[in-house]
């Protein structure tokens, strides 16, 4: 806010048009600095806007869609100036709102199935809806509880990400709101609005219902009252969860986002809607997150049927690469289960491994990762299951990975096999060129390492690479003098030499300790340009600094 000083300061807008006899609401809200009085609490503009008539009409620009040969104010300016108006907080407008409610009716009429929900409006609603959670959550969780229709509205709406927002405060999904107003919210355990919410993943086709679905019920296993969050990891609700997923007429956008939910369940820190792109490997392998043992019994009864998915491919799909074709490409919902059973390993379930030891999961995955030589987020996830499996304390586990997986086969086979060739492999080389080199040998690299490390330490480990010459010859011929080349400690080139101090400071602990969730990165930033908001030079600025960023190392992940 401005300080007004006598003499120095002219009479806003606002005020000549509150000294006139007759105006209009129109009028004020036409005024740039309407808003701007607002949080100055001018006590002339809040006496006006607190009355009823005006309330109900600053309701009525939110809730109700202009005509369409109406003013582009109307249209525009008047819904926004109304809905920040009362996102000013003034606490004696917002009281005028949540005390009548003829005018919460009005305000929650935006929610009628009959009636069009622009994405606009539905912006302004979800604003003025979530102000008064905040500001007037009894009086507002009393209306609703009297209504609980709304509920069900909002769920019928949740493909709008705007209302998805409102629903996630409204269940309890927000630590602050249950922790601060545990009686005014507590009815909601007692309702069905979870099963709602995962029935939607039936009803409707949509993607963006499926991606809203879902992320509002990782909401509630990250912080939802206890209540809930019970129910949502019990047995039932989850085999509910994956009726819907492996149903084959639905859309694979369907078991994406159910899976997403269960590995949420797994590890409630992990952020689920993306895919972890880590450096040095951030997850602490040996350690396991505390998961109520039903949760995950209750994913295991549709582990086979979830697995056989991975086989599952259609040869008339093809997709066209810089180093080749895919045919068929690997799916976001294969790369999906696959990410599912890389976080199910970390619980360290004696279980669990039974069952994936029995229906040869390892195995199929391991295939995935040298069918697919150039997909990062695959080797990045099969890497985190080989190093679960390696470190596990369930010896059959391991011995299943050396024996019946063949890992370190496969790792000499690969390792003579450097280049991409003609085979029957779902990744076919270019014509016309000459075959370039597979791109997972960083990650067999690191794997070998591992092996190499953990057979210090176990003697069954040490004992099969011990008996593998082939192995022992390459690991001295090839990895050894590999792990030289690489040393960037012993670069002389402007890099660290082994002369230098090899400790970090404190930003370069963040940075190793950092998880980069790359496929949301990506995902928000096609969104950006989706919707206009760089320009084409801008895209040209955005990759001279990526180049120029030497933390950043960007490499060509294809999500096929």
């Amino acid at each position: 806010m401005f300080w007004r000083m006598a003499g120095l300061s002219t009479a806003s807008p606002v005020e000549t048009i509150l000294d006139k006899e007759n105006f209009t609401l129109e009028e004020l809200l036409d005024e740039d600095d309407i808003i701007q009085e607002c949080k100055a609490l001018n006590g002339r503009l809040i006496n006006f806007l607190r009355e009823r008539a005006q309330v109900e009409q600053l309701i009525q620009y939110i809730v109700v869609e202009a005509p369409e040969d109406a003013e582009k104010r109307r249209t525009f300016k008047f819904p926004f100036v109304a809905c920040e108006i009362f996102t000013c907080e003034v606490d004696i407008i917002l009281k005028t709102l949540v005390e009548d409610e003829e005018l919460m009716n009005l305000l929650f009429s935006f929610l009628e199935p009959k009636d069009s929900h622009s994405t606009l409006l539905a912006g302004y609603f979800s604003k003025v809806v979530i102000c008064l959670l905040l500001r007037k959550t009894v009086p507002l969780m009393h209306y609703i509880k009297a209504h609980q229709e709304i509920m069900a509205r909002l769920v019928d709406l949740i493909g709008i990400t705007s209302i998805m927002e409102v629903l996630i405060r409204l269940i309890g999904a927000d630590e602050h709101m249950y922790t601060n107003f545990t009686e005014s919210m507590q009815w909601i355990e007692d309702t069905n609005v979870l099963e709602m919410i995962v029935d939607k993943f039936s009803s409707s086709d949509s993607p963006e219902v499926h991606a809203n679905a879902a992320e509002t019920l990782c909401s509630i296993t990250r912080s939802a009252p206890p209540a809930l969050a019970a129910k949502i990891s019990s047995p039932n609700f989850i085999g509910r969860l994956f009726r819907h997923a492996l149903e084959n007429s639905r859309p694979k956008s369907v078991l994406v986002n159910s899976l997403s939910i269960c590995i949420s369940l797994l590890d409630p820190k992990r952020l689920t809607l993306g895919t972890y792109y880590m450096f040095n490997r951030q997850l602490t392998h040996g350690s396991t997150v505390t998961v109520n043992p039903e949760t995950v019994e209750g994913m295991l009864g549709r582990l086979g049927d979830l697995l056989k998915l991975l086989d599952v491919s259609s040869e008339e799909s093809s997709l066209l690469t810089t180093y080749g074709k895919l045919q068929p490409p690997l799916g976001k919902h294969r790369l999906k289960i696959v990410e599912f059973i890389s976080v199910l390993l970390t619980v360290g379930s004696e279980a669990a491994e039974k069952e994936l030891i029995r229906h040869g999961a390892v195995r199929r995955i391991l295939d995935l990762f040298f069918e697919y030589p150039y997909n990062n987020f695959l080797h990045h996830h099969v890497e985190n299951i080989i190093l679960s499996c390696l470190e596990c304390k369930n010896a059959p586990l391991i011995e299943h990975l050396l024996h019946e997986c063949n890992l370190v086969g496969k790792i000499l086979e690969a390792e003579k096999n450097f280049t991409l060739k003609d085979s029957n492999k779902p990744t076919v080389p270019a014509e016309g060129r000459l075959p370039p080199r597979i791109g997972n040998i960083g990650h067999l690299t690191r794997i070998s390492n591992k092996l190499i490390q953990l057979g210090n330490n176990n003697s069954e480990i040490h004992a099969y690479l011990q008996e593998n010459s082939e192995w022992n010859d390459w690991q001295i011929n090839v990895l050894s003098k590999r792990n030289t080349l690489e040393n960037i400690y012993q670069w002389a080139c402007g890099r660290p030499t082994a002369l230098h101090d090899r400790g970090r400071d404190s930003d370069d602990d963040d940075y190793q300790n950092r998880d980069y969730d790359v496929a949301a990165l990506a995902n928000n930033l096609s969104q950006a340009f989706r919707y206009g908001i760089y320009s084409n030079d801008d895209v040209d600025e955005a990759q001279g600094s990526l180049e120029r960023d030497d933390e950043v190392r960007l490499v060509y992940i294809f999500y096929a």
